[in-house]
């Protein structure tokens, strides 16, 4: 019967672009890396304590490294000015002098020297503490500024075909070095070096992709050439691509453009050609990219990062993940194939058993709960991973507390998503119920927690259309009706605070939540069992005060939908003053407007109210005299249910004409005929 009623809308990714968080002092480029690096083979990497990326290198996603100078290097014909310094006596310093070789016919992009002080200095020595005078600090800086200004300038299309050229014979000369000198790693430090600077250019195309990226795509080099770096030996150097696409694939690309057209009727005209050819141009790319395998690849690199040791490696972890979400912003039917084609599912449900929090624990939900949102197929893959449990196993940790932020806040939110996606499918309500997640939810329905409203949401998908007869029996059995008609009362809700007001659900939300649960005990609970007197009960007790609650809320929705109805029926006015003929469209869109505005709500209290006054004559009494004094009677309920079960008979048909079965059982609508034929008799 429950799919009788409007289905608890499922959750939306929408939101702002997550960004890695300030707090984290994130290289993304791996500088200073210590450890053995491993290769795709599991063997250590002999260059990575060689090599070390610039941190000129990356995006603004990265925080950069406050312990080096960036240094432009003039621009010419011939080589560019070096800088050298003299090794202070005490011990060694960690310089890193980086000439920017020959430029190839005025190709676009200036390199940089990084110096870095070793962490070993004693006092006294050059760069100890910095080693500089205040004057000496605004000389390094007009420098750091003059690079900054350069790296950040706009190439011209001609420039841009030179720069991937010159990064085409960099990969290839690498990747020579490399296999020439297997044993001996120094004979290709240079070349890894250079790699490893060679990505800069990559970082202001995102700010023009309407000019740049059908240069890219049109390009046979660049995009093979940066998803063949992403399984290359040294870690590092696949951060670096990893770090690149996350933001040439950023959700925000173009919006500055798109921003500076200004306002009018033109301007905005303008800007939505401009906005579905950006689409189209990012439909491309990440076209190309997915031809390349792109998928399979960063899923690899996920195994090979050290989120518990490195710094550098969490942020990787954090942009492959970002990777995904861009992808699934711009397609959200990939879902299906980065499902069945990697092992993306298996280690998202592996990283949030991880004990600890942290951001990316936080951003493995979100992209969990993006996959499951529409695909059928994603959700039953989940539950042959036995993915419910660690979903459960998640959720039980807020069971008696809440979390420390709005980040954390935004995590649970994740979850509790993922898990009404997983309950839309009916076949998964047994597994569920299997898990325990009843008595979890029960649980947590009990507490004065932010986890509450959304427990009580996951309830309302769990007890929905006939697979939900054992939730529903299992919730009674486990005394989920107190807590619930705590809930319906409008007691007991959660401990406000800062953090958790800017998660707070809505009241109608709740109630919505809550009458979703009622409707489904009511439909599924067999008649004389203990299970449906109990709940039949909690109607009587207190001088019916639940009924006088239920008509409360019955006379909020319909004055929410009456102001909806006025602009329904103008509009069908207008519409037949015209001479316009009323489609279908029209009607189906004019319903759902209605169902939003408090139709939803009306449905569920008058099929709860119907059934409470059919089987208790005291509660149909005081039921009655209620409705009189606000000068209402049960036709007023009668002509809801009607039309409930006249929407219900019609899907039913229209089902039966495209496919020859009916997603609406029989029996929905005997049961809805049975109820107004009761109340025309009262």
């Amino acid at each position: 019967m429950n799919g009788a009623f409007k289905v608890p809308e499922l959750p939306s990714s929408g939101g702002s672009k997550r960004k890695l968080p300030s707090s984290s002092s994130t290289d993304t480029s791996g500088a200073g890396v210590k450890r053995p690096r491993t290769n795709n083979n599991g063997n250590a990497d002999p260059l990575a304590n060689l090599s070390k990326i610039p941190n000129s290198s990356r995006s603004a996603a990265s925080t950069g490294n406050a312990g080096s100078i960036p240094i432009a290097s003039g621009k010419g014909k011939g080589r560019a000015a070096t800088v050298e310094d003299e090794r202070d006596e005490e011990g060694p310093q960690d310089v890193r002098i980086q000439d920017e070789e020959e430029d190839v016919d005025g190709v676009y992009g200036v390199a940089e020297e990084t110096f870095e002080a070793d962490d070993g200095d004693e006092e006294g020595g050059r760069f100890f503490g910095g080693g500089t005078n205040e004057t000496q600090e605004r000389i390094l800086d007009m420098f750091a500024n003059v690079a900054d200004e350069q790296a950040s300038a706009l190439p011209t299309i001609p420039e841009l075909r030179k720069q991937i050229i010159k990064f085409d014979r960099v990969v290839r000369k690498n990747a020579e070095m490399r296999s020439k000198w297997v044993d001996q790693p120094t004979k290709y430090l240079d070349s890894e070096t250079e790699l490893d600077r060679a990505f800069t250019f990559l970082y202001p195309l995102p700010q023009n992709p309407l000019l740049y990226y059908p240069e890219v795509i049109k390009n046979e080099l660049l995009l093979p050439d940066l998803v063949q770096l992403l399984s290359h030996d040294n870690t590092d150097i696949s951060l670096q691509v990893v770090s690149a696409l996350y933001e040439m694939t950023d959700e925000d690309v173009g919006e500055d453009l798109l921003e500076a057209e200004g306002e009018g009727e033109d301007e905005d005209e303008k800007r939505e050609e401009m906005r579905t050819k950006l689409r189209l141009i990012m439909g491309d790319f990440i076209g190309l990219l997915l031809d390349q395998s792109i998928l399979e690849l960063l899923v690899s690199n996920l195994s090979r990062l050290n989120e518990e040791d490195e710094e550098s490696d969490r942020t990787g972890v954090f942009n492959i993940l970002g990777i995904f979400d861009n992808f699934l912003g711009f397609l959200p039917p990939l879902a299906n194939q980065i499902v069945e084609q990697t092992e993306l599912l298996p280690w998202l449900l592996s990283r949030l058993t991880v004990p600890a929090y942290d951001s990316n624990k936080q951003y493995a939900s979100e992209v969990l709960a993006v996959l499951l949102q529409e695909e059928r197929g994603v959700r039953m893959k989940l539950a042959d991973l036995g993915g419910i449990e660690p979903l459960l196993l998640a959720v039980s940790v807020y069971r008696n507390k809440d979390p420390g932020d709005t980040e954390e806040l935004e995590y649970i939110e994740n979850i509790f998503n993922a898990l009404c996606s997983v309950l839309a499918e009916p076949e998964l309500k047994h597994a569920f119920l299997e898990a325990e997640g009843v008595e979890l939810m029960a649980l947590i329905m009990k507490e004065k927690v932010v986890a509450r409203t959304r427990a009580i949401k996951v309830m309302a998908y769990a007890t929905q259309g006939e697979d939900g007869k054992g939730c529903c029996e299992r919730f009674v059995e486990v005394l989920g009706l107190k807590s619930l008609f705590s809930a319906f009362m409008g007691k007991g809700g959660p401990k406000k605070s800062k953090t958790t007001a800017a998660f707070a659900t809505s009241p109608l939300e709740d109630e919505e939540h809550v009458l979703s649960i009622l409707a489904s005990l009511f439909t599924s609970l067999d008649s004389e069992t203990p299970a449906r007197i109990r709940t039949l009960a909690k109607f009587v007790e207190n001088d019916y005060e639940k009924i006088d609650r239920l008509l409360e809320m019955r006379e909020g929705a319909v004055g929410r939908l009456s102001r909806t109805d006025r602009e329904v029926d103008m509009e069908k006015q207008i519409m037949l003053e015209n001479g316009e003929e009323i489609t279908d469209e029209e009607k189906d869109d004019w319903y759902l407007r209605k169902l939003n505005a408090g139709l939803s709500h009306l449905q569920n209290i008058d099929y709860v109210l119907a059934w409470v006054v059919m089987e208790d004559d005291g509660a149909q009494g005081h039921t009655k005299m209620l409705l009189s004094r606000k000068g209402k009677t049960f036709e007023d309920v009668i002509g809801v249910l009607k039309e409930l079960r006249d929407t219900i008979a019609s899907d039913a048909e229209v089902d039966n004409a495209n496919d020859g079965q009916a997603d609406v059982q029989p029996d929905k609508v005997m049961i809805l005929d049975a109820l107004v034929a009761f109340c025309q008799q009262l």
